[in-house]
């Protein structure tokens, strides 16, 4: 098994190791392949949905082609997602843009409806794509499921963030922790690309 790209602040050789057991993606590998037949769907309110016909997005779609730079988080309107997770991408889309990102993408848990309404509490809307991973299936395919049902969450994303070129994973940050954001914001994803 390839060893995994995950970065993590101060983490250990035997941690190193344990994301490597849990399989998450690594670097090189294709995350439309590493999740197929997985299809996410863009934020939006219900009237969008019932519009497109609850359309969902293939992941070829969103990665094939494209320079992208996607960071996951447990779920909208939790803390460390609306105060600091969100808002570092916020802040640095224009220097995401200048390094040739052509979407800077969130993806959560969530059904599109709720993001929807997030994204334009949190005025990002404009700079960021939101898209709903409603079933999980998305994390799940990549190993990036975590149980958070202590936090009355349950069955969430880990905290991660990627930069991936034309469907190939360049760089990839899981954080320790959900409640951790050490290494999965824009700043350090703007130093790997």
């Amino acid at each position: 098994m390839a060893a995994p790209l995950a970065r993590r602040a101060g983490r250990s050789a035997a941690a190193a190791l344990w994301g490597a057991a849990r399989g998450f993606a690594s670097v090189g590998s294709d995350i439309v392949s590493a999740a197929p037949g997985v299809s996410l769907q863009k934020a939006r309110s219900w009237d969008e949905g019932v519009a497109t016909k609850f359309a969902t997005t293939p992941l070829k779609d969103i990665f094939y082609g494209k320079k992208v730079v996607i960071f996951g988080l447990p779920g909208a309107y939790t803390g460390v997602c609306s105060q600091a997770h969100v808002p570092s991408y916020k802040k640095n889309i224009d220097k995401l843009k200048a390094k040739g990102i052509d979407s800077v993408i969130c993806v959560a848990v969530n059904d599109p409806y709720v993001l929807n309404g997030w994204a334009e509490k949190l005025e990002a809307k404009d700079a960021i794509e939101f898209y709903g991973d409603f079933d999980g299936s998305f994390h799940k395919s990549l190993d990036l499921e975590i149980d958070l049902s202590a936090a009355l969450l349950g069955r969430r994303s880990h905290r991660w963030s990627a930069f991936v070129d034309n469907g190939k994973i360049k760089s990839f940050n899981v954080e320790e922790v959900p409640s951790d954001f050490k290494v999965s914001s824009a700043e350090v994803i703007l130093d790997q690309i």
